[in-house]
């Protein structure tokens, strides 16, 4: 498919510049493409940079929006829980992906790790403190009028 040639086109330049894994992703609106990003972690120093999450930032900037309703993306692995939360909200319509969580795993990447903890409970993690001081801060943004998300 002419999208997720995209996609490992954008793996390829980012494993090329050792920017980071063979992750690349394209977000597709209306038959065009409208965001790209490959992996990044090594080169930013951020485990954050995803090429899910790269692509999503590039589409978010060239849209002037943060609301990606309408866009599908073409990602080279499935996407990781993190990658996954970013995707929903953001609004994305459908995600297509190449390799698997499995595929992912032979070649060294631990996101099985992170699907096992989510799926025992481990999205309840940390440990609760200073709850009445940001149920203030709550109270108090819900006072205003904002922009919901």
């Amino acid at each position: 498919m002419e999208y997720m040639k995209e996609a490992v086109k954008e793996a390829y330049e980012g494993i090329s510049n050792r920017h980071g894994g063979p992750f690349g992703a394209v977000i597709v609106k209306d038959g065009k493409i409208v965001g790209r990003g490959h992996n990044r972690v090594l080169i930013d120093h951020d485990p954050t940079c995803h090429g899910e999450m790269m692509a999503i930032h590039d589409a978010c900037r060239n849209l002037g929006t943060h609301n990606l309703d309408g866009c599908d993306i073409y990602t080279t692995a499935a996407p990781c829980p993190m990658c996954k939360g970013a995707i929903l909200w953001s609004n994305i319509q459908n995600v297509y992906y190449g390799c698997t969580i499995e595929d992912t795993d032979k070649i060294g990447f631990r996101d099985e790790e992170f699907y096992q903890n989510w799926e025992n409970g481990g999205n309840n993690f940390g440990e609760e403190t200073d709850r009445e001081e940001c149920l203030k801060l709550f109270a108090d943004y819900a006072k205003g009028r904002h922009e919901l998300y």
